[in-house]
């Protein structure tokens, strides 16, 4: 009778396993472009940003026992993710001068010129006020969200949010003034 007990745990073990895996392909297939977008406005860098959402969903993957429990496990990637590509920019300081000089390679082909204007002018804002720029503009998330995730109260982050879109607004208008100069 042990035999057939252990037996029958060792199925059910494996059926929750392939049920889990099946519950995180689903939850990568239906989020990772997603953070990939977020990652990539809030770093400029297509490179990092795959490769901070990738190590995002690896350390997922591990706690997904856990993170699935949460109130929203996109939350948790994209926290991730963030803290990943900042991680990486203060490691890597030599390297992020490197990638800025000569940009991101972006396997879609050529970035549009408007692509490239906000990616540069994303670059001239802080790192506070890009970060709840892309998180608001590229990854869609409300300000509450914002605020919850980057534990900053949510007039900073709207605070934030006008001074990015009054920054961006500049750095875009001189943009296009002095490609209209050169053009």
């Amino acid at each position: 009778m042990r035999n057939i007990g252990e037996a029958t745990r060792e199925r059910e073990v494996g059926m929750a396993r392939q049920s889990a895996e099946a519950e995180f392909d689903e939850f990568y297939r239906d989020t990772a472009r997603r953070v990939v977008h977020l990652v990539y406005g809030f770093t400029g860098d297509l490179t990092v940003a795959q490769d901070a959402t990738q190590e995002a969903y690896a350390r997922a993957w591990q706690q997904w026992s856990t993170v699935r429990t949460h109130d929203d496990p996109l939350a948790w990637v994209r926290t991730v993710a963030r803290r990943v590509a900042i991680s990486g920019w203060r490691k890597k300081s030599t390297q992020d001068r490197a990638y800025e000089r000569h940009g991101a390679h972006d396997t879609t082909g050529p970035p549009t010129e408007d692509r490239v204007a906000v990616v540069a002018a994303l670059r001239t804002l802080s790192e506070p006020v890009r970060e709840a720029v892309t998180m608001h503009y590229i990854g869609d998330l409300s300000i509450d969200q914002i605020a919850h995730e980057t534990n900053t109260p949510a007039g900073t982050v709207k605070a934030r949010l006008h001074r990015g879109r009054a920054q961006l607004a500049q750095a875009l208008r001189h943009e296009e003034s002095s490609h209209g100069e050169h053009g």
